[in-house]
């Protein structure tokens, strides 16, 4: 809130004083909210009865900061309800409607995810630093270390050259350049192919091989918490901590389901033994061959080198139809997936079993021309006991033994009109896969693959429970390695 006040020392006549400065404080008012009304604010929503309500509850904050500086209120979006696009999360879809709606009268579209905060004033007034006329992409800088296979080994010689917004702390586009873009669309529409990393592949659809402009750092749009000694300068924190609604779900709420086969029963089954397993309470291996030592339960589903669709329905229609109707929660994770169930637990505590719940981390195919989203495998997939009913009894099934499975749940979820619920706390790849100030304001869920890493050491020096946070959910400083 606006709280500047004016002093002047000495100051003999303090009749007259006070007038002055009020309506200097009202002419500052009346032009930052002449400014606020140009600026439309998009919050990255989801539809899950969680996420919506953290996203009403961030509108009703920027607009209730608005009415504090005077009439003139600015447009606040949520990209759930934005519904003519399956993939409007990906934001370049709506380049076109954003030209057309505000392409006039409006100077910037900046973006927010829901647990963003944002002081309006200082927006503002980082804002107007920019010339509006000109193209602009504005946010925090990212960039990669060493090239990684989520990003497609782009900049494989340098990938440190190449900047990208984190979304947490906000990002900005000049009305110019949303109108430039809105333009390439119409000429060049979007492929149909997959959305990974959404924030580095807007960053490289805008870069546009080097004929577009670069991300501008802005050092206002922090990550840092709110709370914090450093956030004074800042326009933008972000409430960085593992959400907790409440007491964490029982261990006896959660069913555990790893995919493994034979051949990865003496090196990764171990791996899971030492590290997380002891965490769940309910836990079963399903595999090609029933090795008792673990044990593991054979499915009668042959073992295929990519897919695994037959195997996941058969673990859905298993956890229908063979645990007790009182677990609300299953979880499927390959065996090479490292989890906490102790912060799973924590998270699960947001959301309502009773609804359809497909939780992970989300990725999406051929959403520039239809297409679908989907929670991609390897982080984990999370369903609530309602989600798998109303998946069976839609009698979509996969169209062969080896398709995706994480992608055959996706149309199917798709085409029952229930969303995919995304967290970015789930990782399809590991710790070295991200940039560290992306991960520094996490405390993740899930990493996968154990390709050159020491796979134990991940696990505790990133998500055991002796590195847990504290009991009121705010992070505390633990050393991690370079992994």
């Amino acid at each position: 809130a606006f709280a500047v006040s004016v002093v002047s020392e000495g100051a003999e006549d303090e009749t007259e004083l006070p007038v002055l400065q009020n309506s200097e404080k009202s002419r500052t008012i009346n032009k930052i909210g002449r400014e606020l009304k140009g600026i439309v604010f998009v919050i990255q929503s989801q539809s899950n009865s969680f996420h919506s309500k953290r996203a009403e509850d961030l509108k009703r904050d920027v607009l209730k900061q608005a009415v504090d500086l005077g009439k003139e209120l600015p447009t606040v979006l949520l990209i759930h309800q934005i519904d003519r696009h399956e993939g409007a999360w990906t934001i370049l879809p709506l380049m076109t409607d954003f030209s057309v709606t505000y392409g006039r009268n409006s100077s910037w579209i900046f973006f927010c995810e829901e647990d963003t905060r944002i002081q309006v004033i200082k927006l503002v007034e980082t804002l107007r630093r920019f010339d509006k006329s000109k193209e602009w992409f504005l946010g925090k800088e990212l960039y990669d270390e060493e090239s990684t296979i989520i990003h497609h080994y782009a900049f494989a010689e340098n990938p440190t050259v190449f900047k990208f917004p984190d979304f947490a702390a906000g990002w900005a586009l000049s009305i110019p350049l949303v109108n430039k873009l809105a333009k390439k669309l119409k000429s060049e529409p979007l492929k149909s192919d997959f959305t990974i990393d959404l924030k580095h592949e807007i960053a490289l659809y805008i870069w546009q091989k080097g004929e577009g402009p670069h991300l501008t750092p802005v050092p206002e749009f922090c990550t840092d918490d709110v709370n914090s000694y450093k956030v004074d300068h800042c326009a933008t924190t972000f409430s960085n901590f593992l959400p907790l609604c409440g007491e964490p779900v029982n261990k006896e709420d959660v069913f555990v389901a790893v995919k493994t086969c034979r051949k990865f029963h003496g090196d990764r089954i171990p791996v899971v033994k030492q590290t997380w397993e002891r965490e769940a309470a309910l836990i079963e291996y399903y595999s090609d061959y029933a090795d008792i030592s673990i044990p593991t339960t054979d499915l009668g589903i042959p073992n295929t080198d990519r897919g695994h669709c037959g195997k996941t329905f058969a673990i859905l229609e298993r956890f229908l139809n063979h645990t007790s109707r009182r677990i609300p929660w299953l979880v499927v994770v390959d065996d090479d997936t490292l989890i906490s169930i102790f912060r799973l637990r924590k998270l699960l505590s947001c959301y309502d079993p009773n609804e359809a719940v497909f939780l992970g981390e989300r990725y999406g195919y051929g959403l520039g021309t239809g297409g679908y989203s989907y929670i991609t495998g390897g982080g984990g997939m999370v369903f609530s006991r309602t989600a798998v009913q109303k998946l069976l009894a839609s009698k979509c099934r996969c169209y062969s033994m080896d398709a995706p499975d994480d992608m055959v749940l996706g149309m199917c979820f798709s085409g029952l009109g229930i969303p995919v619920t995304h967290s970015p706390l789930f990782h399809q790849a590991r710790p070295m896969d991200y940039p560290k100030d992306y991960l520094s304001h996490q405390i993740p869920v899930s990493f996968h693959k154990h390709w050159n890493i020491d796979p134990v050491k991940v696990y505790f020096t990133w998500l055991a429970p002796n590195t847990e946070e504290s009991s009121n959910g705010k992070k505390v400083g633990y050393n991690r390695e370079d992994l």
